[in-house]
């Protein structure tokens, strides 16, 4: 009898790692694009991605089947995004021009032009727009990409951030305001027809 529960929690065990390696596969696209606009780096895209991924693993018995993937992972690339934000005050940062660590050599640097994602994901967002999402705060940021460009529902987006959605409205609204305003101070030859849509 013990050797029959065994098996058939591990076997449990196994559909829900095969049901969390299709799940990231059907939504690695979507992940990777909203860690692009939320990071506006290539590099720290990456980052954001892998560490949403790792997460989502570690938690992923919390995964209530009934509800929407992506929003699960949303939820979880939101608050990684924050940590991100965070931690970015408390590090240490090297000027470029310094030596490298043994003193004499230079630092080997990548190079993220060369990424294949790098230029759809150009193509999809232009520079000024993208410039503008960075210069917001996280949480203004956050809240238009989920309801504008991944299209979720204020509901869905409350939800994902953990807040009401009367703050939903009102981040929003003031991300969209701060969007209007940088695209009409930085490309106003661009933009000015676009801005009452905004």
């Amino acid at each position: 009898m013990l050797f029959s529960a065994t098996k058939e929690r591990t076997t449990t065990v196994g559909d829900r790692a095969l049901l969390f390696e299709s799940l990231i596969q059907d939504s690695y696209k979507q992940a990777y694009g909203l860690a692009y606009r939320l990071t506006g780096n290539v590099a720290e895209a990456e980052d954001l991605v892998q560490e949403s991924f790792v997460r989502a693993y570690r938690f992923f018995h919390r995964y209530d089947e009934t509800l929407p993937f992506t929003s699960w992972l949303y939820r979880i690339m939101t608050n990684a995004h924050i940590d991100m934000v965070r931690r970015r005050g408390r590090i240490k940062t090297t000027s470029l021009e310094a030596s490298g660590t043994d003193g004499a050599t230079t630092w080997d640097l990548p190079d993220s032009e060369a990424s294949p994602d790098r230029q759809m994901l150009l193509n999809a967002l232009d520079e000024p727009v993208q410039k503008a999402l960075t210069s917001m705060t996280a949480e203004f940021r956050t809240a238009v990409l989920l309801a504008d460009v991944e299209g979720l529902a204020y509901e869905e987006v409350a939800e994902i951030m953990r807040t009401s959605v009367g703050t939903v409205r009102s981040r929003i609204h003031r991300g969209r305001k701060q969007i209007r305003n940088y695209l009409l101070k930085h490309a106003p030859q661009t933009y000015r027809s676009f801005s009452d849509e905004l």
